[in-house]
């Protein structure tokens, strides 16, 4: 679908494994965007580099954020595996050309969420969650409403995450929190 150097380039740098989990965020990513009516070229494309920086070591994950400006949070900062999507949104921009702040917000927030989240950034956050080789407690149900309430699935998923992460002992990032909560009292209106 996207040029072939684009491709080359993403497998090359986040391995086979990852680039093989991209493309399949980036057949959800269409499917809900045609079904929801976001722009289906930027879903795919956006699905497609989510995890353009995912596959760095810590060290280069904070060296790499620290030249982009990227203010990290003592969240991030603990927990690098947060660090892959504000980083991937300028590795998307210097590195894939791509300009459309839309999709690089999208691949920013797809970790994490935000408050007031516009609908390809829902996509691409769900999509990545419930692409078909996910296989763990919960994402069934949660890949089933996806296809049915947008904002119910991701309340969903962002509780189940929420709870796996305290289970774990780890830190909740603010975003996240911050997401469901305003989806929550979105959904009390509807």
């Amino acid at each position: 679908m996207f040029e072939k150097w684009i491709h080359e380039k993403l497998e090359d740098e986040i391995g086979t494994v990852r680039y093989n989990h991209s493309l399949d965020v980036m057949k959800v990513s269409m499917e809900l965007a045609k079904l929801y009516g976001e722009n289906e070229k930027k879903a795919a494309l956006a699905g497609l580099l989510h995890d353009c920086a995912k596959i760095r070591e810590k060290r280069k994950l904070l060296k790499m954020a620290g030249e982009f400006g990227i203010i990290l949070d003592n969240v991030m900062k603990n927990n690098v595996e947060l660090i892959h999507g504000p980083l991937g949104a300028e590795v998307a921009r210097k590195e894939y050309n791509v300009l459309d702040i839309e999709i690089l917000s999208a691949i920013k927030y797809h970790t994490v969420g935000k408050e007031d989240m516009s609908l390809l950034e829902k996509i691409i956050f769900i999509a990545d969650y419930i692409e078909p080789n996910r296989k763990f407690k919960g994402v069934e149900e949660v890949r089933k409403l996806a296809f049915e309430d947008l904002n119910a699935s991701l309340i969903l998923a962002m509780d189940n995450t929420i709870k796996f992460v305290i289970y774990g002992g780890g830190l909740i990032h603010l975003n996240t929190v911050k997401a469901r909560n305003y989806l929550k009292l979105e959904k009390s209106l509807e």
